[in-house]
């Protein structure tokens, strides 16, 4: 195992490379100069200073140019300056948004998880009756609706639908509360009062970024255990006495987790993804909504470095969800 996660690693740089070269080239070749904007906010701005300013940011250069220079920036740890914050780009990632996506994320991961794997092993078990056709059907409904339209049609009903027709005010519309954990630890405001907030703040986001990957976890977990149910080595547990609860969380749950295993750890990065969406129509501003503002604004040191670890974590959780193969089936080795 150790060697085969050495090999992994070694071929992780490449990859990343190629990914990277992919990632600045598309970002570069969007219509339009960086600097655009600011020169639209500055009108007495000729065209000698403007090409001093482009010549001073280095975007007269061509693009491969332009690379090898940002990629020896970042391999010593610098990722530049955010333009349109004024504070390095990685500190603006990395500390102010990356957290917050983090507790979207991992909250919609874990959300998921505890509704899906229960509900999978249920429509398994009770196959073809009145709750597996229900199941089965809303799980379609979740993964046919896209994240933003789910979080637009959520808008509706809890910002305006719910206020206006029974006169109360269900959720907030997005963002997230003034209230933050110093403010607990200066004593401005109690730990319950900052988990309220936060917590009814995260309803609506949660809720839109967990349904695409509950509903497809869901129907994977329905068709694993059906797969293991019917394996020989189930039956003959059963024909031994063995307890229906033990046969299936002893003998069929372990196997059947084993694609759940593949299809979450590559989930992980598409949450990310799903966040860039999710986050932006609810305001909320973490790691997705800085991807978006970034690109719209052509502040490119910011889309680099979300971007770019974003590649890693495709790459980091392939690697994970392999060595947890292994973990949960010892029949799989890699050595």
């Amino acid at each position: 195992m150790f060697n085969y996660i050495l090999r992994r690693l070694g071929q992780m740089l490449p990859l990343l490379f190629l990914a990277s070269v992919a990632i600045f080239t598309l970002v570069s070749l969007q219509p339009g100069d960086p600097l655009d904007e600011l020169r639209m906010q500055n009108p007495m701005m000729t065209p000698e200073q403007f090409e001093a300013l482009r010549r001073a940011h280095g975007l007269d250069q061509p693009i491969h140019v332009r690379y090898f220079k940002w990629l020896g920036r970042a391999v010593n740890g610098d990722l530049g300056r955010s333009r349109t914050y004024g504070v390095p780009a990685a500190e603006f990632i990395f500390e102010q948004r990356l957290p917050r996506t983090l507790v979207l994320t991992i909250t919609s991961l874990t959300i998921a998880l505890l509704i899906a794997i229960p509900v999978g092993i249920f429509t398994a078990v009770r196959q073809y009756s009145a709750g597996d056709y229900t199941i089965t059907f809303l799980s379609f409904v979740g993964l046919s609706t896209p994240n933003f339209f789910l979080g637009i049609i959520l808008l509706y009903l809890f910002v305006i639908f719910i206020p206006e027709t029974f006169g109360v005010r269900a959720l907030p519309p997005g963002g997230i509360p003034d209230l933050m954990w110093s403010d607990v630890q200066v004593g401005r405001a109690t730990a319950g009062e900052f988990i309220r907030q936060w917590a009814t703040h995260l309803v609506l986001p949660v809720f839109t970024l967990a349904t695409g990957s509950m509903a497809a976890w869901t129907r994977f977990m329905r068709a694993s255990m059906l797969e293991v149910l019917n394996q020989d080595y189930v039956r003959t547990a059963r024909s031994k006495g063995v307890s229906e609860r033990k046969v299936l969380y002893k003998h069929a749950l372990r196997n059947g987790l084993i694609p759940i295993i593949t299809l979450v750890g590559l989930s992980m990065p598409a949450l990310f993804n799903g966040a860039l969406l999710t986050e932006t129509v609810f305001s909320y501003p973490g790691m997705g909504r800085a991807i978006f503002d970034s690109l719209v604004g052509k502040d490119y040191n910011v889309a680099m470095a979300a971007l770019v670890f974003i590649a890693i974590l495709v790459v980091f959780f392939n690697l994970v969800a392999d060595i947890l193969y292994a973990v949960v089936d010892p029949r799989i080795r890699y050595d």
